[in-house]
């Protein structure tokens, strides 16, 4: 299965989108990875969800497919957006982040997480596997929706927004006089 950047390669907006929300799920993946690594009953399941319900938002408004964004595409569009979308297969794509939606998308890497908070009561060594799959799951489930998100912008012909950094959650520089 080629990846999101494979998928980008011709189109240099979808690219530089992909590059962007890649930076941004390592980010996320890396503070998923810290608190898996900690031997606290439950910590990781809560800061993974509260992870991906901030991060596959972020994704999709980067290339337009928030719900919002889609809302006010015109009808045809829209409709060409929704058809891509069940094209592609995907269950976030225009949809809001539901505790319902989370629990769907951790199924996808259920085993993963139960042998990740199996292995953090074993020291050092468990806890750095658990951080391990930590990583991988959180990198698995964004680098899968980066490239849902490419599909459905190529199948519906989809123009980018304009990229808006503080959504990605960087800080625009301050004003200096």
């Amino acid at each position: 299965m080629p990846s999101s950047l494979q998928l980008a390669a011709h189109d240099p907006a979808l690219l530089a989108a992909v590059q962007r929300t890649r930076k941004l799920l390592n980010e996320r993946a890396l503070a998923g990875a810290a608190a898996s690594a900690v031997p606290i009953p439950g910590l990781d399941w809560v800061v993974d969800a509260a992870l991906l319900s901030k991060l596959i938002p972020a994704i999709s408004e980067e290339f337009g497919l928030a719900p919002h964004q889609i809302d006010r595409l015109p009808a045809r569009k829209r409709e060409s957006v929704e058809k891509a979308v069940g094209m592609v297969g995907s269950i976030v794509i225009g949809k809001f982040i539901t505790r319902d939606l989370l629990i769907r998308m951790a199924a996808t890497i259920g085993r993963r997480l139960t042998v990740k908070q199996a292995t953090k009561y074993i020291p050092l060594a468990g806890q750095a596997l658990s951080a391990l799959i930590g990583y991988a799951a959180i990198r698995y489930l964004g680098e899968q929706h980066i490239r849902d998100c490419v599909q459905v912008c190529q199948a519906a012909a989809l123009q980018l927004p304009a990229p808006a950094p503080a959504a990605l959650g960087h800080q625009r520089p301050a004003d200096t006089d």
